[in-house]
């Protein structure tokens, strides 16, 4: 939001400015001052739209508008150096700045006592607790002049006459606490005090009571006329008013000391004993103190002389007063002149009539206005070492800034530019010697610079009164008129009754700010403090006059009709002087019932009459101004957080603010410790006070509500409807976001006044003994500005509601009723929902009285669940953490796991948690937070879990057939959990077993999400896939445990390769059981019997390739060609995952040479290449005897039958891996190479030359593979091949020898197995073969007439007639 900021200032002082350099001087600037702030907008860092919510922009637009009233210029920044004299004069009794309220009479029993006079009397004003006085020789009387029948309240004991009396604060802890003021009274032979008690009702003070103290001094020769006392001190001083100018000060205190009586006097010019002015003595001066007057924020008395010498003394501490500033008339006129040359200062005649100081708060430089006789206000600066910088220090210089001219003669507003400060060149001049004021006798100036100018002109014996102020609106916004800061008031004469004997200021002292800056914004306060108004003393009576607010000045525009240009001129002028932002705020504030004005019976009364509202009305709506599309903002495009909204909107928004301004930023709880009492609370503003702001915001409210048809914003879609452009409708979107938000925020601020009002109602002191400590200390910070916009403030709001309840709840009270008048007054603070949730409280409380086992507490704590579950949505995680505490403890274990889950069900009513388990829980969602909110429920039900757990393992023995009460409700608990379709929950509560170590409890819930969970989770977590298959065997789903068995074993979990093959072994045996289809699992009833086999041949297969790779794993084990890292990595690889048969084949079985596992990589992959084949069993053959012969190993042969047995098992005899035929020809070739079975070698040449060891087992080759079942058709025809194929080793006589040999062994096995199982050889078609082959081998005479041969040939001939036997 945009403000129109103030133009600088012509010819700024150097250094007078934030942003104009000057040179550098000790304490900064204005030290011990508020700094004065730069006349540019700070530039705002954009937020985006989306981080604030309405009410947090409202309460933005709010703390910007209390900135801009803020703002309001320092006195010292218009009424700089040089002249003026811009009036503007009230040309109708609307726009008069002031009116006159009413005349008192002067009651007739005081006429009585005049007429009795012998020697003098006297009169003035006690304003400030609305009484006058008067004097009557000696006596004094009091009346309240505001009382149409007052009493008199008199003082006639003692005998002199009275000369002055003085109405003055007292020093703190001299008096008790009801006495708030002293009377000083000088007599022409004593001065003494009376202590006065008032007596104050709604209206102020109504009655005074007059009290002896005893403090008395004499002051003869002395004729006192001028009494001033310190309100911040209590500090006394009087001057001689006849013979000298001396200053003295009475001193005072509770009692005698040894070298201070109770009281004195202190003249502070002369010091030392002085004689009397006697005629015979010297010459005698006729300069007397004709004015004391006292600036306690600068620690400054002023004294000003018949001769209109001013001077300064400094209060540098509480009982001294130093004399540091003396200012003759001379030296004043002449510094005059330097400014302006006229008669109204220059001339002899002219006196200082008046001094007037001008506080530290009001301004930084200006400290004290004297006025002359002839109107002139002369405006001085009081300078110390530090340059306006500590206004503690005593001053040593004081000058003229400034001269104020009386208006101009012709009271005719004045023209723009017509002179202010020092005349510009080409400017209008100004009637320097104007006498519109001239015959002046006294004046007097109230902040923020109100001015009452008595006169007494030629032939009127009354006083006429000039009243002046300055004008707010054009020296907040000089911008609007289009013209520089400048000194402008507005002005009016007013003829009195009588003859001005007094003035007083009735209300209390202006002041809209702490500081220079902002303190004379008489806009920003007209509707939160009260009218400033004066009295007025003639001897006819007393009139009081009231200040007028700009709200009174545009009602009685529009009550009496304005000026000569109609009601629409003064409207335009209005405008012109104030901008149609104020204007707005103006018109709506008359509208809403803020205008008053003086009623028939003389008293203000707010104006209600319709015409005028509805003129008002028009107003706001007329003048509202629109909505702009600002070019400059930093988002680029037509979008609404680019619209500046319109003045009606800063109208509202002002009005607000100026609403709630006091209390804003202020705490709402006042914390005071008394002794003997303790700590109290109270509110920090008046209940009335909040009243008032909320009728006025009710009312306002009640306004836009009523014309929301009318403006643009509120209308709603009617408004667009208008719209003739795509930029219309943007800035119309944007009008309507800002006044939306204001109309939150006055919802609001009603709401949130009432709870306070509400709030205090109650004993706080018990209330807040409810609270934590942390939330107390909240409490007493909580300002009205948090409780209204910042959801910690609403959220602390309802913790003290809380509070509220608990306490009524404690007390017995209907709780129902309670929490129905907190809904009904601040809803917001206390919604239906709470209310639930009280009567819930209640039924708790009660079922907690009743018994947690009789049956009215099972009612209750039923009925307490069922209003709970209600508002399940809007119960907090305390309310929530309470009602579960409390349920645990009474026993409710079963109610409060259901409550818990109905309050994470409410909290996640989209089941956003469960889209997020099952997209893989990403890091970077939103949906998270629900998942958060929902855990956060569950937890209390694992606390209830493990309360209800303990309490049934805590139960004494129980009776073997009865159910315990702990145990029934442990199964009530139990099946709530058991039962829930939550299935976050049901996730949730898994992982809490298994945290717990509580696995075999997932094994007995019968529940569809158990497998959901376990498959999820089982991709992530080893012992959730374990924990799977269990789950599916636990209910015979033996195929489905097998799939999960399989992909474990599978999986890319850090498994050993041991676990794998029992994984694999595990699955191939549940993959060939026989499945039960009635467990909890998603298997299929009629699952087909070839995706059974498939599965079953898959794991096969991969038990087969995890076999091989263990294979490998235990021989690099145990290799010593491997080293070092390598090594290392080669056994954690192996040990690892299953390799694909191509790794394993090229990495590690062929390339470490280990033959018999590449036979079985060649069955597992079916591999059919003989060649291939043919060569590595010959190579595993000789491998296996190389090593055995290394080893020293007395018989390979065993080593290579064994290994061949091993393989051909292995295998199964596989015809691909395993050909008998390749491998009976490679065993019986490495046989006749390697050994001998021949003892007696033919010569002793051949023994020689023949190394081969002697085996006596010939046949070991046959029996290995016979051993193996190898078909004996195979050996039979590799036997007979080798015969006549006649090939190396077998072309000898010796090996053919031994193939006869072999051929008759094979026979004789076949023929003894053949037989055994039924049927020789089968058959005998193969009886006649096998004969044929007998009959080829035993005839070829290869058998000698050696002994061994010829039991050989014997076997032949036996075996041979076998077959032949049964081949016939």
């Amino acid at each position: 939001m945009a403000f129109n900021m103030p133009a600088t200032p012509q010819r700024p002082t150097p250094g007078a400015f934030i942003n104009t350099p000057g040179p550098n001087r000790p304490g900064g600037l204005f030290r011990g001052t508020a700094p004065v702030q730069p006349q540019q907008q700070a530039p705002l860092v954009p937020v985006p739209a989306q981080t604030k919510t309405m009410i947090e922009r409202a309460a933005d637009t709010v703390n910007g508008m209390l900135e801009r009233d803020a703002r309001y210029p320092d006195l010292s920044t218009y009424v700089k150096q040089g002249i003026s004299a811009d009036y503007e004069m009230a040309t109708s009794a609307a726009w008069t700045p002031f009116q006159r309220l009413r005349t008192y009479e002067i009651p007739e029993r005081i006429f009585e006592q005049i007429n009795q006079v012998q020697m003098s009397t006297a009169m003035g004003l006690f304003a400030e607790i609305n009484h006058a006085w008067v004097t009557i020789d000696n006596q004094l009387y009091l009346w309240d002049y505001t009382h149409p029948n007052p009493e008199l309240v008199g003082y006639e004991d003692q005998p002199d006459n009275i000369v002055s009396v003085k109405l003055v604060k007292p020093r703190a802890k001299v008096f008790v606490d009801t006495i708030s003021y002293l009377l000083v009274v000088a007599t022409q032979a004593d001065i003494f005090l009376i202590a006065v008690e008032c007596q104050r009702g709604p209206e102020g003070v109504h009655s005074v009571t007059l009290y002896r103290t005893g403090l008395k001094v004499s002051i003869r020769g002395i004729h006192v006329k001028a009494i001033q006392g310190s309100d911040k001190t209590g500090r006394i001083f009087f001057g001689d008013g006849r013979d000298t100018e001396d200053v003295y000060e009475l001193n005072y205190q509770q009692e005698d000391k040894w070298f201070s009586p109770r009281c004195s006097k202190t003249n502070h010019i002369r010091k030392s004993i002085a004689l009397p002015a006697l005629p015979f003595y010297g010459t005698q001066s006729h300069n007397h103190v004709k004015q004391l007057a006292v600036d306690d924020t600068r620690n400054l008395l002023y004294s000003l002389s018949s001769n209109g010498t001013i001077r300064i003394f400094h209060l540098n501490s509480p009982t001294t007063l130093n004399l540091v500033i003396t200012r003759t008339l001379t030296a004043t006129k002449t510094s005059c002149g330097h400014l302006v040359r006229s008669r109204l200062l220059e001339h002899a005649s002219v006196q200082i009539i008046g001094i007037d100081p001008i506080s530290a708060p009001e301004a930084t430089q200006l400290s004290l206005m004297a006025t002359t006789s002839t109107g002139c206000r002369i405006f001085h600066s009081t300078t110390s070492g530090q340059y306006y910088g500590d206004d503690s220090a005593a001053p040593n210089s004081i000058q003229v800034l400034h001269i104020r001219l009386p208006p101009p003669t012709d009271a005719q507003p004045p023209i723009p530019g017509a002179g202010t400060q020092l005349q510009v060149y080409g400017a209008t001049q100004i009637d320097v010697n104007s006498p519109a004021l001239s015959g002046t006798t006294n004046t007097y100036r109230y902040a923020p610079g109100l001015f009452f100018d008595f006169m007494r002109r030629t032939n009127d014996p009354n006083h006429s009164l000039f009243m002046s102020a300055p004008h707010s609106g054009q020296i907040a916004h000089p911008q609007i008129a289009r013209q520089e800061l400048k000194y402008i008031e507005t002005a009016q004469m007013l003829n009195l009754n009588g003859v001005m004997q007094d003035i007083g200021l009735v209300t209390e002292p202006f002041s809209a700010s702490k500081s220079p800056l902002g303190f004379g914004n008489e806009l920003a306060v007209q509707f939160d403090k009260p009218l400033s108004e004066f009295a007025v003393m003639t001897h006819n009576g007393v009139e009081t006059i009231r200040r007028r607010r700009l709200v009174d000045i545009f009602a009685a525009i529009i009550k009496y009709g304005g000026g000569a240009d109609g009601i629409e001129g003064d409207m335009r002028k209005v405008v012109k002087q104030y901008g149609l932002a104020e204007t707005a705020t103006t018109a709506l504030a008359v509208a809403c019932g803020q205008g008053s004005d003086i009623g028939p019976d003389e008293r203000i009364a707010m104006i209600s009459d319709p015409e005028v509202l509805e003129l008002a009305r028009k107003a706001f709506i007329d003048y509202g101004g629109k909505p702009q599309l600002n070019e400059n903002a930093t988002v680029e495009g037509l979008n609404p957080d680019n619209v500046r909204a319109s003045p009606r909107h800063d109208g509202i928004a002002m009005y607000i603010a100026r609403l709630v301004r006091s209390i804003w930023r202020t705490p709402i709880i006042q914390e005071k410790t008394t002794p003997g009492v303790g700590i109290t609370y109270s509110p920090t503003h008046k209940v009335a006070k909040l009243q008032d702001v909320q009728r006025a915001l009710v009312r306002l409210q009640e306004f836009l509500d009523d014309n929301k048809q009318f403006i643009d914003g509120l209308a709603g879609p009617d408004a667009l409807g208008r719209a003739t452009s795509r930029q219309d409708e943007v800035e119309l979107q944007g009008e309507n976001r800002a006044l939306t938000s204001l109309l939150q925020m006055i919802n609001s601020i009603i709401e949130g006044i009432a709870f306070v009002l509400v709030l205090f109602e109650e004993r706080l002191e018990e209330i807040m003994l409810l609270l934590s400590p942390e939330v107390q200390q909240r409490a007493r910070q909580l300002t009205f500005e948090g409780l209204f916009s910042v959801q910690e403030g609403k959220d602390l709001a309802k913790e003290l509601v809380k509070a509220i309840v608990n306490r009524s709840i404690a007390k017995g009270s209907n709780v129902e009723s309670v929490a129905e008048q907190l809904r009904r007054k601040c809803g917001s603070f206390c919604s239906s929902d709470d209310v639930v949730i009280f009567k819930a409280q209640e039924n708790l409380q009660k079922a907690a009285d009743a018994g947690a086992n009789a049956d009215r507490g099972r009612i209750m704590l039923n009925d307490s669940l069922r209003l709970f579950e209600q508002v399940a949505k809007s119960l907090s995680m305390e309310n929530l953490t309470a009602a579960v505490d409390r349920y645990i403890q009474l026993e409710f274990y079963a109610g409060a796991i259901r409550l818990a889950l109905k309050a994470a069900q409410e909290q996640d009513r989209a089941n956003k948690a469960l889209t997020w388990i099952k997209d893989g829980r990403p890091l970077q969602d939103a949906r998270k937070d629900s998942y958060t909110k929902r855990t956060a429920c569950y937890g209390l039900v694992f606390k209830v879990i493990e309360a209800v757990d303990l309490a049934c393992n805590s139960q004494g023995p129980v009776p073997e057939g009865v159910v315990s009460q702990i145990s029934r409700r442990k199964f009530e608990a139990y099946e709530q959990i058991n039962n829930s379709d939550d299935e976050v929950f049901q996730n949730f509560l898994y992982d809490w077993y298994l945290t717990k170590g509580w696995a075999d409890r997932l094994l007995e819930i019968q529940s569809p999400f158990v497998v959901d969970y376990l498959r999820r989770s089982s991709q992530t977590d080893l012992a959730h896939a374990d924990l799977l298959w269990r789950y599916h065997a636990h209910y015979s789903d033996f195929l489905s445990a097998a799939e999960v068995q399989f992909e474990l074993a599978k999986s890319a979990f850090a498994l050993s390769l041991d676990k794998r093959i029992e994984y694999l072994s595990r699955a191939k045996a549940n993959a060939s059981a026989r499945a039960n289809m009635s467990g909890f699992t998603d298997a299929p009833a009629n699952r087909h019997r070839f995706s059974r086999q498939q599965l079953l041949k898959e794991i096969s297969d991969h038990l087969d390739l995890a076999n091989i790779q263990d294979d490998l794993l235990q021989r690099l084990r145990n290799e010593t060609r491997l080293t070092g890292e390598r090594r290392e990595h080669v056994l954690t690889t192996l040990n690892g995952p299953i390799l694909a048969l191509d790794d394993l084949y090229n990495n590690y079985a062929d390339n470490g040479g280990y033959y018999d596992i590449c036979l079985y990589i060649y069955h597992t992959a079916d591999y059919r290449s003989l060649v291939d084949i043919r060569h590595t069993w010959s190579n595993l053959i000789e491998q296996v005897h190389n090593e055995a012969v290394r080893d020293n190993h007395t018989s390979p042969w065993e080593l290579v039958a064994h290994k061949t047995e091993e393989v051909g098992r292995r295998v199964a005899l596989n015809e691909n891996v395993f050909p008998v035929q390749i491998i009976l020809q490679l065993l019986l070739q490495y046989d006749v190479t390697q050994y001998t079975h021949d003892q007696t070698p033919s010569s002793r040449v051949a023994a020689e030359q023949d190394t081969r060891p002697y085996v006596s087992n010939l046949t070991w080759p046959i029996d290995v593979l016979i051993r193996l079942n190898a078909p004996y058709e195979s050996l039979i025809a590799t036997l007979e091949s080798l015969w006549y194929s006649q090939e190396f080793p077998f072309n000898t006589r010796a090996n053919r020898k031994c193939i006869v040999k072999w051929t008759i062994y094979a026979t004789e096995r076949w023929y003894e197995m053949s037989r055994r199982e039924g049927q020789a050889f089968g058959g005998v078609e193969t009886a006649i073969g096998v004969a044929d082959v007998l009959r080829v081998v035993l005839g070829g005479g290869e058998l000698g007439g050696e002994r061994s041969e010829r039991e050989w040939s014997e076997r032949g001939r036996e075996v041979r007639e076998r077959v032949e036997e049964v081949a016939r």
